[in-house]
């Protein structure tokens, strides 16, 4: 690396750590309470998604899966007796 490399990492940086920018808007975890970046789907604190649209789809119900099941049970005795 030459000097001219040097005076470009020189200018670039801010002294902030990368993506904690003092002026970006802030709301309280609605879990935790802890100050959160306001477009944040999760907590980083305490790993809590904030809203429903943002957290992963839950699993089946039993009853949906035990249905299935026994559809597929009856669909196939009747194929083949």
């Amino acid at each position: 690396m030459d000097e001219h490399d040097d005076d470009l990492y020189e200018h670039d940086y801010d002294g902030e750590p990368y993506g904690e920018e003092e002026d970006e808007p802030t709301v309280a975890c609605p879990y935790c309470k802890r100050e959160i970046h306001e477009d944040a789907q999760r907590c980083p604190y305490c790993e809590q998604y904030i809203s429903a649209e943002d957290s992963p789809p839950g699993s089946k119900p039993w009853w949906i899966v035990l249905g299935a099941v026994l559809a597929l049970f009856g669909l196939l005795w009747w194929v083949l007796f």
